[in-house]
């Protein structure tokens, strides 16, 4: 087997307390409060100690907001630096004809150069952002709709004023909602609505169905992240802040690049944490010794998987 089941729990059959304290939950954010104030009705709606939000939006937008509770506030890095997609209005200053219009967003497809807004919380200086893609959806009078997937930190009411320069008209942007975030598509999401009634139902009779549908595992997070699966030796000490040595490596994947970042899961598929390669995937299986990972970040509790290592050393021996 790849794991010892005594130990441990598959990550989407964890125990109901324990799926919340790894728990996540992608919710679509309503016009009106804070992304801080929905991080807090969260939190409280399912009892949670704390909880923490990624990609913060500004009040009037909405759209997808990443809320993780507990333990899984540990992973929300990785989801803050993910590529968003957004759809918002463009409004134009004045007419303009759409083929000119289609014409001119291909132009902003690619790296592009933006300053922060006045009141942004990030130093205002010209830095790059990556547009992956920009799609005109609708165009009618002077109002066009767009799709956005772009790098995080991509400033869409930027990227609308300087597509109405280029064009000689003017434009601005209108409503804005975000529709996908890192892993996570428009379909995924929730509203606030559901969680408290699924947390309502579990609290009167147990029912933990719709709490799990609506709180997903925190591992949803790491989808696509490449990975490396440990032996189950390995675990706590991992858990305690050693490195991974390529004795505990038990499964390598081919997208393992040499000084990138990486997710570390057990042979159940529980994330242990995320770190960066300081050998490619190749040398992970061909070498007899070495440090293999160094993680950067833990989200698994000590004492999860039983001790194998030395005390003293830190290391798996």
């Amino acid at each position: 087997a790849r794991s010892d089941p005594s130990h441990g729990h598959p990550f989407d059959g964890r125990p109901i307390d324990e799926h919340m304290d790894y728990g996540i939950v992608v919710l679509d954010k309503p016009s009106g409060p804070s992304s801080h104030q929905v991080a807090a009705w969260a939190r409280d709606a399912v009892g949670a100690k704390k909880a923490g939000h990624a990609g913060t939006l500004d009040p009037k937008v909405t759209g997808m907001l990443v809320v993780a509770f507990d333990s899984a506030t540990r992973a929300l890095d990785l989801v803050r630096l993910a590529g968003k997609e957004y759809i918002t209005e463009m409004v134009l200053h004045r007419d303009i004809e759409r083929t000119r219009l289609a014409k001119t967003l291909e132009g902003f497809v690619g790296d592009v150069l933006q300053i922060p807004p006045k009141r942004s919380a990030v130093k205002r200086r010209l830095r790059t952002r990556k547009v992956y893609t920009l799609d005109l959806l609708e165009h009618k009078d002077r109002r066009a709709l767009l799709r956005v997937h772009s790098e995080a930190g991509t400033y869409i009411r930027n990227l609308c004023h300087d597509v109405g320069l280029v064009l000689g008209t003017g434009a601005h942007m209108g409503d804005l909602r975000r529709t996908g975030l890192g892993p996570f598509k428009e379909e995924d999401m929730v509203t606030m609505h559901e969680l408290r009634d699924a947390a309502e139902w579990f609290k009167e009779d147990g029912d933990e169905g719709e709490l799990r549908r609506v709180v997903r595992p925190m591992e949803h997070l790491l989808e696509g992240v490449p990975s490396i699966t440990v032996r189950d030796s390995a675990v706590d000490a991992l858990c305690h802040g050693a490195p991974l040595a390529v004795a505990g490596v038990l499964e390598v994947d081919e997208s393992v690049m040499k000084g990138r970042h990486l997710a570390v899961h057990t042979g159940k598929g529980e994330a242990v944490g995320y770190g960066h390669a300081v050998m490619t995937a190749e040398e992970m299986v061909a070498e007899p010794q070495g440090i293999a990972v160094e993680l950067s970040r833990v989200f698994m509790r000590e004492d999860t998987y039983p001790r194998a290592w030395k005390k003293g050393t830190g290391r798996e021996p």
